[in-house]
């Protein structure tokens, strides 16, 4: 069976020809109240990223993922790897509020929030824009045969690409490593760290790569939320969206001409003037519908209106709708649908809440040393040995810790370091401990024993192990 003439641009993307070939786009640079607005979060975003791994908050870095030392700080707050529940807690919520406005406003996030659009449009191509032109000086270039101008812009151009490359490529390792680590390995000289400079190097290049060469494909072909958006939106979802019923009219659309009757011929509202076509950073015709390349960027937005002030027709020819609005006239409405992501959000906001109030600042755990059993001592004692790990997940010194068994006669001795010892910030205290208990206090051959861990006599943290001893036959 042939597929109809309106559909088949839905048998391939706009950026590969019929060979198979890259087709490379050039967007018309964008203007219009969405794209300033677009800007503003744009660049906050692109602050906060800059900015927040060389923040503070009580000693802690702002925003780290230190995958490789198991250390996690988000929003001034150490994580580590005994908080990991809390972590996954997190990106469940992170995955279900994605969900939950894609369902109800569409790719909303690709085309304000995703790094990867903000960098591309906000940061590569108004470099672009600067260096090469507009789409049509761009065109021309392309074309252009290697002379002195096109070298010169095209080494220019690269160059800041590299640069930027290599800035971005600094501040991510520095939400890997850490912003003081990474400072110190600059002041130290790259050669003296190798393991952190060839990581540079190779972060760079994917970077330079990707907004360089890539550019939009990551959306269209690497970036799998463009067909889970397929699977999320409905009819009565809110996307950029073009009024086909508006547009087309009866007899469909029509180049503009003055003082023509065109509701009387039948024709709608569109001009097919395609600068929503030539604006498009994915190089797509909205006019044919919800397509995977979208990225809700609001660029087609922003000229349409603007091409509707020109010939007197009312804007919002493209605009942010769903199929209903446009088919029905329906406006939006809190569906089911979105009531059961709400509910599903804020049992787990409530859940994660509830769990890092009750989180310690100080974890302790003790455990038996594996193959261990008991010890027959002097005076009839029985004697146990663990390995104990605290963890000081605050920014400051745990002084003077000291472990105590809670309602039981016994005694704690740990090996190679006195009765009290001290847990650095963010550090990691670990050892051996001997628990002695005189037989006639043990009820049977397993003791369930609570012990608590002080600091300056102070109860920080409570822990439980199994003691064993003889079993009695009575």
């Amino acid at each position: 069976m042939e597929t109809p003439d309106k559909e088949v641009f839905r048998d391939s993307i706009g950026t590969i020809d019929e060979e198979g070939n890259r087709a490379w786009v050039f967007p018309k640079k964008p203007k219009g109240r969405y794209y300033d607005k677009r800007k503003i979060v744009s660049y906050f975003l692109l602050a906060f990223m800059f900015v927040s791994p060389f923040l503070k908050v009580n000693g802690n870095q702002f925003m780290m993922m230190n995958v490789l030392e198991r250390r996690f700080n988000i929003f001034g707050f150490p994580f580590w790897p005994q908080d990991f529940h809390l972590l996954v807690i997190a990106m469940i919520i992170g995955v279900i509020f994605i969900t939950f406005f894609t369902v109800g406003f569409g790719r909303i996030f690709c085309g304000w929030i995703c790094p990867q659009t903000i960098f591309l449009e906000m940061v590569f191509r108004r470099i672009e824009y600067w260096i090469d032109g507009d789409r049509n000086k761009q065109k021309k270039l392309a074309k252009q045969e290697w002379n002195a101008e096109k070298i010169r812009k095209r080494l220019l151009k690269w160059f800041v690409y590299l640069i930027i490359s290599f800035m971005i490529a600094n501040t991510f390792l520095a939400f890997l490593i850490g912003s003081d680590k990474l400072i110190q390995h600059i002041k130290d000289g790259p050669l003296d760290h190798l393991d952190t400079l060839f990581p540079l190097l190779i972060f760079t290049a994917v970077f330079y790569f990707i907004f360089a060469w890539f550019r939009e494909q990551v959306c269209i072909i690497a970036c799998p939320y463009g067909r889970l958006q397929g699977v999320l939106l409905d009819n009565k979802s809110i996307i950029v969206a073009y009024d086909h019923v508006r547009g087309e009219g009866d007899n469909g659309r029509k180049k503009f001409k003055k003082k023509e009757a065109r509701q009387e011929l039948g024709h709608g509202d569109c001009i097919d003037c395609l600068q929503c076509v030539h604006v498009c950073p994915t190089g797509i015709d909205i006019r044919n519908g919800t397509q995977l390349e979208c990225v809700n960027c609001t660029a087609c937005i922003d000229e349409c209106d603007d091409i509707m002030d020109k010939v007197g027709y009312p804007k919002g020819l493209i605009r942010y709708a769903s199929e209903n609005e446009i088919e029905k006239n329906e406006k939006f409405s809190f569906t089911p649908r979105l009531k059961g992501y709400t509910a599903v959000l804020v049992i787990l906001i409530g859940l994660l809440i509830g769990m890092l109030f009750l989180r310690n600042d100080v974890e302790a755990r003790v455990l038996r040393l594996p193959g261990q059993l008991y010890e027959h001592k002097d005076n009839n004692v029985i004697s146990n040995v663990f390995t104990y790990k605290l963890v000081n997940k605050t920014s400051e010194d745990i002084n003077h810790v000291s472990f105590k068994l809670r309602n039981q006669k016994g005694e704690i001795k740990l090996v190679s370091t006195s009765d009290d010892f001290i847990v650095q910030q963010q550090g990691l205290a670990e050892g051996t401990l001997f628990i002695e208990i005189n037989k006639s206090d043990l009820k049977g051959d397993k003791n369930k024993l609570t012990i608590d861990v002080y600091s300056n006599g102070k109860l920080i943290e409570t822990t439980t192990v199994n003691f064993l001893g003889p079993r009695s036959y009575n």
